[in-house]
């Protein structure tokens, strides 16, 4: 590692890729032989966060956003990402760290939007916006980064990735190192850790999130985000997940909001990995292009 990255416990498809996805760690686990006592919970989220999704992927993702009332907004979206040169398995022609870019195609109101993020190993990411009723991009500062997403029950950060080095992790409750998670349409149950994820800075919107990690893959499959009063006010669940070209994929997944009584659904409609993209392709200039090529 040449420095501290965007930790994994991103929440979103393709990075998720932002949709969390993971295929088997490259490093030992507990569910390999090793003792308890030498996995750790800074250790489980440093190998989510170095898990093998491939060189790049390309998706296309559906995304549907209820309100109080019921009332449904869809949404169409293209994603691509790019593992940075440390990444397992990188090419030495990729960038200095991982890139992310969303383009929405639907509907007409929200066409052409866009969302960069650059990550950068020894400074703070960078995350762009888009919009093109303005003509213009806007960047996204730090203080932003946990707000709605494009008026989803995501936040930026949870697009986006969080900077690694700004939590604390610990192990949640008594089964913390032996969870389980059961798939939503049933069947065995999976050993799983249950990961605590603390914002060092407490004034932060959500300073803390408790995550399921699936042992056998790494896969983030359901998170807990408590706002700065202690209360459960979002709740992550993974809803299907396949294995594509090798790696585990989040296909269906969605956040819903206690207090704003709303939530919002991601399906993944098409992924492919290892699909040769260039960093050429994550520039402020392709962010201004309107589509992904």
């Amino acid at each position: 590692m040449t420095g501290p990255r965007r930790t994994a416990l991103a929440l979103a498809p393709a990075l998720v890729c932002a949709a969390v996805v993971a295929a088997d760690g490259l490093r030992p686990r507990a569910s390999d032989g090793l003792q308890a006592t030498l996995v750790t919970a800074e250790s489980v989220a440093r190998q989510i966060q170095d898990r093998n999704i491939g060189r790049d992927s390309r998706s296309a993702m559906r995304m549907k956003l209820f309100d109080r009332h019921n009332r449904v907004r869809e949404r169409a979206m293209a994603v691509i990402t790019l593992r940075g040169r440390d990444a397992p398995g990188a090419l030495p022609s990729a960038p200095d760290a991982d890139r992310l870019l969303i383009r929405f195609s639907y509907p007409n109101d929200i066409r052409g939007t866009g969302f960069l993020v650059w990550e950068h190993p020894n400074s703070d990411d960078e995350r762009f916006l888009y919009l093109p009723s303005l003509g213009r991009v806007r960047r996204i500062a730090g203080a932003e980064t946990q707000e709605s997403f494009v008026g989803s029950d995501f936040t930026y950060e949870d697009i986006g990735g969080r900077e690694f080095d700004d939590y604390s992790y610990a192990f949640a409750g008594p089964d913390g190192e032996n969870a389980s998670w059961t798939p939503a349409a049933g069947g065995t149950p999976r050993p799983a850790w249950r990961l605590e994820s603390r914002r060092k800075d407490a004034s932060a919107e959500f300073p803390r999130v408790v995550s399921i990690v699936l042992k056998d893959s790494l896969v983030v499959v359901g998170a807990d985000v408590y706002n700065r009063r202690n209360e459960k006010q979002k709740v992550y669940t993974v809803r299907r997940l396949e294995q594509i070209e090798t790696i585990w994929t989040v296909m269906e997944s969605e956040m819903t909001n206690a207090i704003e009584k709303s939530r919002t659904e991601l399906v993944v409609e098409s992924m492919d990995y290892n699909v040769g993209l260039k960093e050429a392709a994550f520039t402020r200039r392709e962010l201004e292009q309107g589509m992904i090529r």
